[in-house]
């Protein structure tokens, strides 16, 4: 008798277990994906659309092309999770499981800084990147302040990427345009190593882009476009965008997957959580590293871990054994708008602290970026 795989989230994580268990069990396995979103949006590629490089048509497919393969897609809310009876209770319906991967990813809290919603163009969300697009096409001249609200966020890169590729846009425009980064952290991407960050440091000063660490935001003034923060500081803007706090997705709070980070506690090896058969991957779990930080949340990740999670599922149907397990590994892509890339690659679960190191930007790492956006489109539609 086959069993039911169901699969919460259609990112990156849940489309790669998909996409692998339904090309290797048998087809009296049924396998099943709930996402509240009718599409996938590949969100690296928002970036691009903010300048107006892609249209939104370019970097989303509808899940339920998965239909096509064997996979079922249910295009709903999840509510709730029993995991006493191993049951997803939707707004279509309940639905049962023998096994369950959570990719749901993190949710973004933008209500939690006051202003933010008003006043603040969201960097993580498709309608407020499509914003920016009309927003950047009228602005002439004047501040523009990216703001990281809290920590962590998901694709640590992507804020400092929007830096550099707005300064190359406006710069192209000529006008007279200066950009900020403000953030809670010492320096970009500090799970990298302040190797890595320094770098990224250095594109931003080579850029003209200022770059302000260690400031917590307090509140946003929208009427007088004034930002205060923790310790008394006040700054101005023109143009506001901002990365809003990440946080559990709300089916999820109170659930005995949970550990004491407050995101779901996983093997991190096999990414099995405290319950038999049941999985997490990606943004929605927190691994502690060596060095005390937790594993960065990034899809490059999700994406490994989901190869990892479809084996060892695979094997258990197949009453077999998987050695396959999770290694930390990772890469990134820095894009500076100028149709160059940097790019950088290691080891998170090395000890004492994360092995990276960071390429020079280059052509080269744009060109493999554009192709792993056509490739991953592609590739698992």
């Amino acid at each position: 008798m086959g069993k039911r795989i169901v699969i919460l989230g259609g990112g990156t994580g849940g489309l790669v277990v998909a996409n692998r268990l339904r090309r290797s069990l048998t087809r009296d396995n049924e396998i099943i994906l709930i996402d509240k979103e009718k599409n996938h949006l590949l969100n690296p590629s928002l970036l691009w659309l903010m300048v107006g490089w892609r249209e939104e048509i370019q970097i989303q497919k509808p899940l339920s092309l998965l239909e096509r393969k064997g996979i079922r897609f249910i295009n709903a809310p999840v509510l709730k999770l029993d995991f006493e009876t191993k049951t997803v209770l939707t707004s279509q319906g309940d639905v049962s499981f023998d096994y369950l991967v959570i990719s749901l990813g993190a949710s973004t809290f933008p209500e939690k800084v006051p202003g933010f919603v008003e006043d603040a163009f969201d960097l993580y969300d498709l309608s407020g990147v499509k914003n920016i697009r009309k927003a950047i096409g009228n602005f002439e001249k004047g501040r523009i302040v990216i703001l990281i609200t809290s920590t962590p966020f998901k694709c640590p890169a992507a804020p400092y990427e929007a830096a550099l590729i707005l300064s190359e846009y406006f710069n192209r425009k000529r006008r007279d345009v200066d950009i900020e980064v403000v953030t809670p952290e010492p320096l970009p991407m500090p799970v990298a190593g302040p190797e890595v960050g320094n770098m990224v440091v250095s594109l931003l000063q080579r850029s003209g882009i200022r770059f302000t660490p260690q400031h917590q935001v307090l509140k946003i003034d929208p009427e007088n476009k004034e930002i205060s923060f923790q310790d008394e500081k006040k700054l101005s803007y023109d143009l506001l965008i901002g990365i809003p706090p990440h946080g559990l997705p709300p089916v999820l709070k109170d659930s005995p997957v949970l550990g004491e980070s407050g995101w779901v506690k996983v093997n991190p090896k096999t990414l099995e959580t405290d319950f038999r058969n049941i999985y997490a991957i990606g943004d929605v779990t927190s691994i502690p590293l060596p060095l005390g930080r937790p594993l960065p949340k990034a899809g490059v990740f999700a994406h490994f871990q989901a190869e990892v999670v479809s084996q060892h599922i695979e094997a258990k149907i197949k009453s077999s054994s998987s050695t396959k397990e999770f290694d930390g590994r990772g890469y990134c892509f820095i894009e500076l708008g100028n149709g160059r890339a940097g790019y950088a690659s290691g080891n998170f679960y090395a000890d004492p602290k994360p092995m990276l190191k960071m390429k020079e930007p280059s052509a080269l790492w744009h060109l493999a970026k554009v192709l792993f956006e056509k490739w991953w489109l592609w590739r698992w539609f």
